[in-house]
C-alpha cells in the first residue's frame, strides 16, 4: 500500500485526484480548510483493507497550522502541493494592499514549501513531489493580483527543491483552463470568458478536474522519474499557441481516460521499445504511434526528419490520436547546428496548434544517448495514451539521472 498527502483535497482537482487514488488503493492524507466538504468526500471514498484514510483540517496559510502536519501523518510515498486560490478582487496590482496580496503568496508560494519541510522526515525513499502550478505561472495574467507571480514562483521553486533533492522525484504540473469551482466561479462573475478562453486553446476545449487528475496519479508514481525538476504542462496547447487566429470550440468529446491504448512502434531499431505497446484493442481503444526516427535519424536533418514522421502520421489518422516522438538530446559541436532542436521544438509546437481542432496530438521526449528503454516505459505510456488527451505541443526533456540509473 502506498501512501498519498494530497493539499486543497476537498474540491475540484483536489477531490477527483482524491477519489482517483483511493480506488486506486492507495491510502490518502487528504488536507483542507473546508471540513464541511472534507469530511463528506473521505466518508465516500474506498478505503485500504490496512489502513482508513486520514482527514486533517488546516489553514494552510498559518505556518503554524502546517507544522502540525508532521505529526499524527504516516508515512508518505508522495505529497501533493494542490491548494491554491486565485484573486477574484478585479483590482489592479498597483492598488492593492500588502495584506491582500500576502495571503495569496501564503497560500500559493509559501505554503508548498512549508507542507514539504514539515513531512520531510514522513518521506520515504524515493518519495515524489509534486506541485500543482498554473499557466499563469508560464504567462502573466492580468486583473488577478499576484496569481501570476505566485505561480512562476512557485515552478522556480519546485525546479530548486529537485536540485536540492536529486533523491526525491520532483515535478511540477502546470494546468490551463480546468473547468473547476474556481474556474465557475470567474465565468459567473464575468471575470472570464469561456469562449474566449476556448480560442486561445487548439484543443478546443478546457479541461476536467479528472484529466488533471490522472497527470498527477503519473507524477506521483515511480514512473515519473524520467521527468524529475521538470514541468508538465497539460493545457491543450494554449502555452504553445501564438497566433491571431481563435480555434473553434472542439467537435469531439474526448475518449473516456481509461479507454485502452493500441501503441504503434515504428522508425528503426524498435525491439527495446515494444514492451511499450499493447495488443490490438478489440474494441473501443485510443490510437496512438511512438515514432524512434529522429532519435535514429541524422542530427543534421532533425527537423526534417520530425516533419517526415508527421506527415506520416497525419495520413493514417484523421482525427483523435497521438504522436510521441523520441528526441535525441541536444549535442551541436558547431555554431551552425545550434538551431536545429530548437527549430525541431517549435515545429512540435506548430503541428499540435494546426491538428488540435482534430484532436490530433503530438508531443516529443528528449531522450539521452545510452538510456534503457525500459525506464521510459511508463512516461510513454501516459503521454501516449488516453489519459493524456490534453497534453499536446510539448517536447519534454527526460533528467540525464536516468542514463546513470539504467547503466
Amino acid at each position: 500500500m502506498q501512501t498519498v498527502l494530497i493539499t486543497g483535497a476537498a474540491s475540484g482537482i483536489g477531490r477527483d485526484t482524491a477519489r482517483l487514488f483511493a480506488a486506486a488503493g492507495w491510502q490518502c492524507v487528504l488536507v483542507d480548510n473546508n471540513e464541511r466538504a472534507l469530511h463528506p468526500l473521505g466518508q465516500s471514498l474506498p478505503s485500504p483493507a490496512s489502513a482508513a484514510h486520514v482527514l486533517r483540517t488546516i489553514d494552510l496559510t498559518d505556518p503554524g497550522q502546517i507544522a502540525s502536519l508532521g505529526e499524527g501523518t504516516p508515512e508518505l510515498d508522495a505529497i501533493i502541493n494542490n491548494a491554491g486560490m486565485s484573486d477574484t478582487s478585479n483590482t489592479p496590482l498597483a492598488e492593492q494592499s500588502q495584506a491582500q496580496m500576502n495571503r495569496l503568496l501564503a497560500l500559493n508560494l509559501a505554503a508548498p514549501a512549508a507542507v514539504v519541510d514539515a513531512c520531510s522526515h514522513l518521506l520515504k525513499p524515493g518519495a515524489r513531489i509534486v506541485n500543482v502550478a498554473s499557466g499563469a505561472g508560464l504567462h502573466a495574467i492580468p486583473w488577478r493580483g499576484a496569481y501570476s507571480p505566485s505561480k512562476a514562483g512557485l515552478i522556480a521553486q519546485t525546479l530548486a527543491l529537485a536540485k536540492a533533492r536529486p533523491d526525491w522525484c520532483v515535478t511540477v504540473l502546470a494546468p490551463g483552463f480546468v473547468r473547476t469551482e474556481l474556474v465557475d466561479g470567474l465565468i459567473q462573475a464575468g471575470r472570464l470568458s469561456p469562449e474566449r478562453a476556448v480560442a486561445k486553446i487548439p484543443l478546443g476545449r478546457m479541461a476536467m478536474p479528472e484529466e488533471m487528475a490522472r497527470a498527477l496519479y503519473f507524477l506521483a508514481s515511480t514512473g515519473a522519474q524520467p521527468l524529475s525538476g521538470r514541468v508538465l504542462a497539460v493545457n491543450g496547447g494554449s502555452s504553445v499557441y501564438g497566433g491571431s487566429q481563435p480555434f473553434t470550440p472542439a467537435a469531439r468529446e474526448p475518449h473516456p481516460f481509461d479507454t485502452p491504448l493500441q501503441l504503434e512502434v515504428c522508425g528503426g531499431d524498435t525491439a527495446p521499445w515494444q514492451a511499450v505497446a499493447q495488443a490490438p484493442a478489440a474494441g473501443a481503444h485510443y490510437a496512438a504511434c511512438l515514432d524512434l526516427s529522429p532519435w535514429h535519424g541524422a542530427p543534421a536533418r532533425l527537423l526534417q526528419t520530425v516533419h517526415a514522421a508527421a506527415a506520416r502520421f497525419a495520413a493514417r489518422h484523421p482525427a483523435q490520436a497521438s504522436l510521441t516522438l523520441v528526441l535525441p538530446v541536444e549535442d551541436a559541436t558547431r555554431w551552425q547546428d545550434a538551431g536545429n532542436a530548437a527549430a525541431t521544438r517549435m515545429l512540435v509546437s506548430t503541428l499540435a496548434c494546426e491538428w488540435g481542432p482534430r484532436a490530433l496530438r503530438i508531443n516529443a521526449l528528449e531522450v539521452p544517448a545510452g538510456v534503457d528503454p525500459a525506464a521510459l516505459h511508463p512516461l510513454l505510456r501516459f503521454v501516449c495514451g488516453s489519459a493524456a488527451q490534453y497534453l499536446t505541443g510539448q517536447t519534454l526533456a527526460c533528467s540525464a539521472a536516468i542514463r546513470q540509473e539504467s547503466r
